[in-house]
């Protein structure tokens, strides 16, 4: 059941000593009065409280000895949860080491929190993932509803377990010295290409021949001129 979100109390159960009408242990959370929504990871002992309208997430390890309740610390944001829902511990990524999965609700969308523990071990971590209760019922409804009893069916995560691919990191040095022209036969000259290149030294040594006429054409007609341009002079004298 929903409880004020200013405190939080963890109520002891079972054993002879032990009772539902007082709490073993008191948290006070803040001075709010939204709604909480507490979700509880029975494999880690850890107990998440969520606000409905707060915008963190505190989470607490609960032990058998005092003072029960271990503050661990708190997951923060900028916009406020509508409602929150939580993952079951068999839909986890059990390779990235992820222990709770959070669904908030916004306004418009649903946004995945994800928490991981983090490991260097590329290895199923045994402690974080022990065996967990899977989706198949301990009893039928009848069974339940008659006063039957059972402890749940426990599954193991190792079977969703992903080992990561090592990509081996390879390191090559090109020598430029190494890049050389291929050593095989030169391609032989073909009949096509030998007509093209005598057809085109005949066309440049017709160009130099009509270049060469009319370079010598110029020099007669500037010594005419100049002949001309002699005569005029020595009149005038």
């Amino acid at each position: 059941m929903p409880s004020p979100w200013g405190w939080f109390a963890v109520t002891a159960c079972g054993g002879a000593g032990n009772n539902f009408e007082e709490p073993v242990a008191l948290q006070e959370m803040d001075t709010s009065n939204g709604v909480l929504l507490p979700f509880y990871d029975p494999d880690s002992s850890i107990v998440y409280l969520c606000g409905k309208g707060d915008s963190s997430i505190r989470y607490f390890e609960i032990t058998d000895e005092p003072p029960f309740v271990h503050y661990l610390n708190t997951f923060s944001s900028k916009e406020p949860q509508r409602g929150m829902g939580f993952m079951p511990k068999r839909g986890l990524e059990v390779s990235k080491c992820e222990i709770a999965r959070f669904y908030k609700l916004h306004e418009r969308k649903c946004e995945p929190i994800v928490m991981t523990v983090p490991r260097k071990s590329d290895l199923f971590q045994d402690d974080l993932y022990p065996d967990t209760p899977g989706p198949e019922p301990a009893l039928e409804a009848d069974e339940w509803l008659s006063g039957q009893d059972a402890e749940p069916v426990l599954i193991s995560l190792r079977d969703g377990y992903v080992p990561p691919k090592h990509r081996e990191l390879r390191v090559t040095k090109r020598n430029i010295l190494d890049v050389r022209p291929p050593s095989g036969p030169r391609r032989s000259q073909s009949a096509s290409d030998a007509s093209l290149s005598q057809h085109t030294l005949e066309t440049l040594l017709e160009e130099i021949k009509a270049l060469r006429e009319q370079v010598q054409a110029q020099e007669q007609r500037i010594t005419a001129l100049e002949n001309m341009l002699c005569e005029l002079v020595d009149g005038t004298d």
